[in-house]
């Protein structure tokens, strides 16, 4: 991949992220609160709506931008004499790994805005600030842990980096889904049309493939927010996400895990229009 696509795909990432995260947020402030473990009056409701905004306008360039320049490089090195039939693993993979380095940055803006969300009378200052003294760095790291690093929470010696792998376990299966259905999606629409697809096919075609996503995943979705909203040494907080899905299935069943789920896959539907017709109608004019 040459430098000038590289530096393509991290603006048109920033800026797909940036407008998809400020115009969505309140769907996603909604989706918050009623996923809350508290319920969606007490976090709030309708009120304050865009709590939490200042996190999200600070994260949203760099962590979209960590994901596309990753993608597309990966994505790049993967297809060298790589064969038809294994494009869709090329893609999962190349998503994973974006996933990955973007949750470092995701994460942190992620925790205090969920957080400022569903405590809508208190800064987004202040709520960095107490995360901070009460849980240290640990605390902006709280929700991204990997399935294969979750017995090993318990080490301390390494304790900062298995935190730091948190929100893995709910951003990876998400993009296991999204990215290659998109990706299958934009070749069958050129290959029916007999060109590659406009911008705009780009855009349907991710609303298509988020929404889809987004419903599959509802559940770790819950789980996150659970965890990340848990206070400090509750069993929530130690970031067990099956032990987290174990009691909400307990406490409130089927409708608890798929808590949320409408606005999600709203939000989703909408933010894959957005956010993937943006990236690729900036990227388009990039290059």
């Amino acid at each position: 991949m040459e430098p000038r696509e590289s530096w393509a795909a991290l603006a048109a990432g920033g800026v797909a992220g940036v407008c998809v995260d400020l115009i969505l947020f309140p769907l996603d402030t909604v989706k918050t609160r009623l996923q809350s473990p508290q319920g969606f009056r007490k976090a709030g409701g309708f009120h304050g709506i865009y709590a939490g905004v200042p996190s999200t306008a600070i994260g949203s360039f760099p962590n979209a931008a960590a994901f596309f320049i990753t993608y597309e490089n990966v994505k790049s090195m993967l297809h060298h004499g790589s064969t038809s039939y294994l494009t869709p693993a090329t893609h999962m993979v190349a998503a994973c790994l974006g996933e990955v380095v973007a949750c470092l940055v995701r994460v942190p803006s992620e925790v205090v805005k969920q957080r400022a969300q569903v405590s809508p009378s208190s800064s987004t200052l202040r709520i960095l600030s107490h995360t901070l003294y009460h849980e240290g760095i640990q605390g902006l790291y709280r929700g991204y842990k990997s399935t294969v690093l979750r017995e090993c929470t318990s080490v301390h010696w390494c304790g900062n980096w298995i935190m730091l792998l948190r929100t893995v376990n709910e951003q990876i299966p998400f993009s296991l889904v999204q990215f290659p259905l998109w990706e299958s999606l934009k070749d069958l629409w050129s290959w029916k049309q007999g060109h590659v697809v406009d911008s705009w096919q780009s855009a349907v075609c991710g609303a298509f493939a988020g929404g889809f996503a987004a419903a599959v995943t509802t559940p770790l979705d819950v789980a996150k927010t659970r965890i990340m909203l848990a206070k400090a040494g509750s069993s929530n907080a130690s970031g067990n996400v099956l032990a987290a899905l174990g009691g909400i299935w307990r406490t409130q069943g089927l409708s608890g895990l798929f808590a949320g789920v409408v606005p999600r896959m709203a939000a989703i539907s909408l933010g894959g229009f957005i956010f993937l017709g943006t990236y690729e109608k900036t990227r388009q004019l990039l290059l």
